[in-house]
């Protein structure tokens, strides 16, 4: 008798760490630490803005002038820490890519410049094959004609995390401090 049945759907572990970028820090921290948690409430551990760039060997703690320079390769992120991955993973990079436009590349709004790039920072191949997987599924959708954005290419880099290089206190909750915006 097998005392031990392997199912096929269990998951290959997956890291609760991740960074994303899509456009300014303060739009993404407020939408995945506000509204992302009103689906999945208590889904988030831990979020912070900062930088990360794609290139290992970028600056390290480059300031927030230097990265609005575009000279330093960074990407404005929102470092995240997620309380069980294995069930939110999945739904966070789904809600990424509604929160934001992913087909205008170095750009949202009228925020222009590679630190606003569209990119998912993974942590381990997992993050990766169902981020792929997801941004394969949006580009799908934008080929129907199901999903209008900018574009019809989805430019979402999905790369392997680097330094994460947290913003001054200031620059964290910035719209729960500044209601107003920015």
């Amino acid at each position: 008798s097998n005392l031990i049945k392997h199912s096929k759907n269990i998951m290959a572990p997956i890291s609760s760490k991740l960074a994303l970028g899509a456009g300014c820090y303060w739009g993404t921290e407020k939408f995945i630490v506000k509204d992302f948690q009103k689906a999945f409430p208590g889904s988030i551990k831990d979020a912070k803005v900062g930088f990360m760039s794609p290139d290992p060997k970028a600056m390290e703690n480059p300031t927030y002038r230097q990265v609005c320079s575009g000279s330093t390769g960074h990407v404005e992120v929102l470092w995240v820490e997620l309380n069980d991955p294995a069930t939110t993973f999945e739904p966070l990079v789904r809600f990424f890519f509604q929160f934001h436009d992913p087909t205008t590349a170095n750009r949202q709004g009228n925020d222009e410049g590679t630190q606003y790039a569209s990119v998912i920072f993974c942590e381990d191949d997992e993050q990766k094959k169902i981020a792929q997987k997801i941004k394969a599924e949006v580009q799908q959708l934008v080929d129907a004609g199901k999903i209008k954005y900018a574009t019809g290419t989805v430019h979402t880099g999905i790369v392997s995390a680097n330094p994460f290089y947290p913003a001054h206190e200031e620059h964290q909750a910035y719209l729960e401090k500044n209601p107003l915006g920015y």
